[in-house]
């Protein structure tokens, strides 16, 4: 570094200086990546709550839009907030879940870094991995407003039938014991692997690398996802159960806790499917 470079960096506030210094540290930026998107995810998904509940404040200005959720023929402004909304679910529930493979990448960059060689930022990989959950959000957009003319989901985007919601817990149950399952989360609880195979020092190699681990992370999870289709959309508990569901199976090894959860969701699906034909048979 030049005297002038030293020089100038001597006179960096501490502040600034700080910054810097968290920046240059891939771990760090992952940590922070982690963090700020999942917020923000969980904030605008609160800012749709307050609108849809027809709350007064600095948020009311989406009370008419989120009021077309109820229409069933959406408009491409009504599609694309249905579409947000669904990204906005994804990545708060699918971020903290990705956070120890992301982090995995920042410690294997952080070593890289160290010895002088080429590192990409965590966001390219963060980047690709939300790529993934984007076209899934897409998809599921399209499901909805294929649920709503079914008349299985209700304008207020909670489920318009037991049987319907029963099935869906069942097979998120039974998929939970699947040999895709199984295959996918392994690869989600073992990054290390996968990163040190496929190291790659370019953006569009990094890209890559969040593309394929988004995959996997889609292939072990796009079942519990359906699950809000049974229990409401926009239900913040059910969001955050899951969100931590998710994330703790991905950080523990073997199939106990993944059994567990998937035997509990078989057993409360088929209790409210049984429940429901019951109550239809009284009348």
């Amino acid at each position: 570094m030049s005297d002038a470079a030293d020089h100038d960096f001597g006179h960096l506030t501490p502040a600034a200086a700080g910054l810097g210094n968290i920046f240059s540290r891939p771990k760090a930026v992952a940590a922070l990546c982690v963090v700020v998107l999942a917020g923000l995810a969980w904030l605008y998904l609160g800012v749709l709550l307050t609108g849809m509940e027809g709350y007064s404040g600095p948020f009311g200005f989406l009370q008419a839009l989120c009021g077309s959720f109820d229409s069933l023929n959406w408009s491409v402004r009504e599609a694309t907030l249905v579409a947000s909304m669904w990204c906005a679910m994804t990545l708060a529930m699918m971020l903290p879940s990705a956070a120890p493979m992301i982090l995995t990448y920042a410690e294997i960059a952080d070593t890289a870094a160290s010895k002088g060689e080429r590192i990409v930022s965590p966001f390219v990989l963060a980047g690709g991995y939300a790529a993934i959950w984007i076209c899934f959000s897409v998809f599921a957009s399209f499901a909805q407003l294929a649920c709503m003319r079914a008349g299985l989901i209700e304008p207020g985007m909670k489920s318009a039938s037991g049987l319907f919601s029963g099935a869906l817990l069942v097979t998120a149950g039974a998929y939970q014991f699947s040999t895709i399952k199984h295959a996918c989360l392994t690869r989600c609880q073992q990054p290390f692997p996968f990163f040190f195979a496929n190291w790659a020092t370019t953006p569009a190699g990094v890209f890559r690398l969040g593309l394929k681990q988004g995959a996997y992370c889609l292939g072990c999870c796009w079942a519990m996802m359906l699950v809000m289709f049974a229990v409401g959309l926009m239900n913040v508990v059910w969001m955050a159960v899951l969100g931590i569901v998710m994330t703790t199976e991905k950080m523990l090894s073997g199939r106990t806790f993944t059994h567990a959860v998937g035997a509990a969701l078989i057993i409360l699906g088929a209790g409210i499917a049984v429940m429901t034909i019951a109550l239809i048979s009284q009348y």
